[in-house]
């Protein structure tokens, strides 16, 4: 006969239904900053309600854009660096609105609402805290508000102290302003916009380049950081352009088409934008890449065509408009550095490097 086994309950398979509802109450303040009176719904409905009258009034044919994302494995990064960085997954937090957010921004949406996904091995109620406030913060600051979400502790999934996270962004835009790159035309200028560092993309390799080739402690400080470690360079959040794109076209500049520079760096993500037959051309002498990036590419002797298909190289945006803006679009997207990058010429549709040369 077989031993009757002790009572089971779903703590005992991994699962800690009272430490999923701490993390509720505790990330409720976070998410109620956001919300405006177009929510309907508070946290713990099976849906999320949001009146639409508001964010549409005015316009004649509204458009619902839509995108969702994660931050790839800056998850891992952010795990590492914890220890020594209190606000990392806070940090986390407000990469995963900034990325999915900026997406629909560059087609002259506004974002209206924000969902996130939560994968943990094991919930902690102090960490989703903390990721909830990032996201609440970032939300706050781009008039977003953050309705609801799902927190998933799966132990047979993610490894002890892994996580992953998924963002997903509603908006609205007029069908007249819709920004497609449509109009852009032969001598339309590349105005480039800073990075705030890697931003959520490149991270196996940048990974592979700090932490295996070099064997870096995440608390170490290369002497090309000028002193700071990798864990305060790494886990600098993407930057959060909502609010900047909002001020330059609420300004009447007339912006023709932005690229959200993520995977595929400025070589895949322009083109995107460009009418076929119009190709850019790209100053690499305009801009120097912050210094974690000419750290990578010693370590891994990676050449600069890599490095610009991988890496944002510190241009987080490029904004394409006719000439002479810069200084509108520079005190529109005020604090973010904006400068003349490239011009829009004839010729493959692809993006072309003067200045210095991609081997």
């Amino acid at each position: 006969m077989s031993k009757q086994p002790e009572q089971i309950d779903y703590k005992s398979s991994g699962v800690d239904i009272e430490a999923g509802n701490e993390a509720v109450r505790r990330m409720k303040s976070h998410v109620a900053k956001t919300h405006t009176s177009a929510v309907l719904t508070g946290l713990g409905s099976f849906g999320t309600l949001y009146s639409l009258a508001e964010a549409v009034k005015g316009m004649t044919d509204p458009v619902m854009v839509q995108s969702t994302d994660g931050v790839g494995t800056k998850t891992k990064v952010t795990v590492m660096a914890a220890p020594f960085k209190a606000d990392a997954y806070e940090a986390l937090g407000r990469d995963l609105v900034a990325a999915v957010a900026n997406d629909i921004a560059v087609m002259g949406a506004r974002p209206l609402t924000f969902l996130d996904y939560l994968g943990l091995h094991m919930t902690d109620p102090a960490i989703v805290e903390q990721l909830v406030k990032g996201m609440s913060d970032v939300c706050a600051e781009a008039g977003i508000a953050l309705v609801g979400g799902e927190t998933a502790e799966m132990p047979a999934v993610y490894a002890a102290g892994e996580l992953d996270v998924v963002g997903f962004v509603t908006g609205v835009v007029d069908r007249d302003e819709l920004i497609t790159g449509a109009s852009i035309v032969e001598g339309d200028v590349l105005y480039g916009v800073r990075s705030t560092g890697l931003h959520t993309n490149g991270w196996s390799l940048a990974r592979k380049l700090l932490f295996e080739i070099a064997d870096f402690g995440i608390d170490a400080t290369p002497a090309e950081l000028g002193g700071a470690t990798l864990a305060d360079v790494l886990l600098a959040p993407h930057a959060n352009y909502v609010t900047p794109i909002r001020s330059a076209l609420d300004s009447g500049i007339a912006i023709k088409g932005m690229a959200h520079i993520t995977g595929g760096g400025l070589i895949e993500n322009v083109p995107r934008i460009l009418p076929d037959r119009l190709g850019a051309v790209v100053d690499r002498a305009t801009w120097t890449p912050q210094p974690i990036f000419s750290l990578m590419q010693k370590l891994g002797r990676t050449d600069d065509l890599e490095m610009h298909r991988t890496f944002n190289m510190g241009v987080g945006l490029v904004v394409i408009a006719p000439p002479g803006l810069q200084a509108k679009l520079a005190a529109a997207m005020s604090p973010f550095d904006v400068w003349e990058l490239g011009r829009v010429e004839p010729g493959p549709h692809e993006v072309r490097f003067a200045g210095v040369q991609p081997s």
